[in-house]
């Protein structure tokens, strides 16, 4: 099952939709991810006939640091012992096809392909005995961009990793995939930079739902993203970058 947000000449604001096939059958309002259940509108459209947005307009983005060892080797830093988490401003956000734009602050940007994990019902302190998967709606692909220089200067990671178009998310989000091994590759104008399997993170999906679950409430819509393997690179102007995760698509964005 492929979902999507879309815009139309029709529509007020954009809509959720499902994919299906070469149509899109717009859903309600936000309250579609409440219990899962789905709603569907009376119509679809022509997916050709409508503007592929963002799938995500979360409330907070979470981020987890150095989850992937080669990573954190690379950029010669210790594994922590518990998951590294900082947040990212949701204004970040862009969709697939979507520009990248290089600040004037920084000299040095960099791609992070991740795993994103997308909320579908509130989380809060999850019992021992429940799957913290029962959570999620789906799972898509993101590109945490960093400006790396920034990121040392700063010690913590807000400036580097909250500039506008910071944040491309999509092209859709899968409810299908297992997030326990799934293959993540990135594309730097088509040559592979970073490729890695999910199983490889140091604290996996469920864990991770769990652990930030007892540090703060995750609201429908929210995003996790989910730490990026080894192979990071600089972005330039004309640059192509793709984020390819196994099941779900590929998210591309130009640079300027």
């Amino acid at each position: 099952m492929r979902l999507c947000r879309v815009a139309h000449s029709t529509f007020e604001q954009p809509r959720f939709a499902f994919i299906e096939g070469s149509d899109v059958c717009p859903l309600t309002e936000r309250e579609w991810f409440d219990g899962f259940l789905l709603p569907r509108s009376e119509h679809s459209i022509p997916l050709a006939e409508v503007a592929l947005l963002a799938p995500v307009t979360p409330s907070k983005i979470v981020c987890v640091g150095r989850n992937y060892r080669e990573h954190a080797a690379e950029l010669g830093n210790k594994m922590p012992e518990e998951p590294l988490l900082f947040l990212k401003a949701p204004s970040s956000v862009i969709g697939d096809g979507d520009t990248i734009e290089l600040p004037r602050e920084s000299e040095r940007v960099e791609h992070e392909g991740e795993l994103g994990v997308v909320i579908g019902r509130r989380a809060r302190h999850i019992s021992a005995d429940e799957d913290p998967l029962n959570y999620v709606l789906g799972y898509t692909c993101v590109n945490d961009v960093t400006a790396r220089d920034l990121q040392r200067k700063d010690v913590q990671f807000t400036r580097a990793k909250s500039f506008d178009t910071f944040c491309p998310v999509g092209p859709v989000i899968v409810r299908d995939i297992d997030p326990l091994d799934a293959q993540l590759t990135t594309r730097l104008n088509g040559e592979i930079k970073q490729r890695a399997r999910t199983s490889t993170m140091a604290f996996s999906v469920p864990f991770l739902i769990r652990y930030i679950a007892e540090i703060m409430t995750l609201y429908p819509g929210d995003l996790i993203a989910t730490g990026t393997p080894a192979g990071v690179s600089p972005l330039k102007r004309g640059n192509v970058v793709e984020v390819e995760i196994e099941g779900i698509g590929v998210l591309r964005n130009k640079v300027t």
